[in-house]
């Protein structure tokens, strides 16, 4: 029998591992010329491109201080989250261009791609951050207005007479 299952494997052009469900090798790192990993991320309509550095810590998005421009301290923790999850908090430098929604989404939009360039950067991290749902991107959107409705869902006030 196994060896019918070898002439398959052959005949498909796999190696014996690769079928039997042996895991594979963790990812290389995707780092540039600069010691730099890009990854970009999104939120509502919010797309931010974001590169990771090994650093100090410093945040700058869009040619500003991540303080200055993430003004509330809950933008700046949910920034900071995976960070927190990988044990990573101030060892590497962020600079980011962010555009479209609104603060909360570009928010958001930063950590999805802090997230993923952190990946990129060491993939060992990758399933600390996939269990903290850090690399899911949320998807929701604002629904498109309908013809023959006053918003996307809210019907014209019904009058009887």
């Amino acid at each position: 029998m196994s060896q019918g299952f070898e002439v398959l494997q052959k005949v498909a052009g796999q190696a014996p591992a690769a079928v039997s469900g042996a895991v594979a090798a963790p990812a290389e790192p995707k780092i540039d010329a600069q010691g730099r990993s890009y990854a970009t991320g999104k939120r509502k309509n919010a797309v931010a491109r974001v590169w990771v550095k090994p650093g100090t810590g410093k945040l700058t998005v869009n040619g500003r201080e991540g303080v200055v421009y993430f003004a509330r301290p809950v933008l700046r923790m949910l920034i900071n989250q995976p960070f927190q999850v990988a044990d990573r908090a101030g060892q590497f430098d962020i600079w980011c261009t962010v555009r479209g929604g609104g603060l909360s989404g570009q928010a958001g939009a930063v950590r999805h791609g802090i997230s993923r360039a952190l990946t990129y950067f060491e993939p060992g991290l990758r399933g600390v951050l996939k269990a903290g749902g850090f690399l899911t991107r949320d998807s929701r959107v604002v629904e498109r207005k309908k013809y023959g409705k006053a918003k996307a869902r809210r019907s014209f006030q019904f009058s009887k007479r």
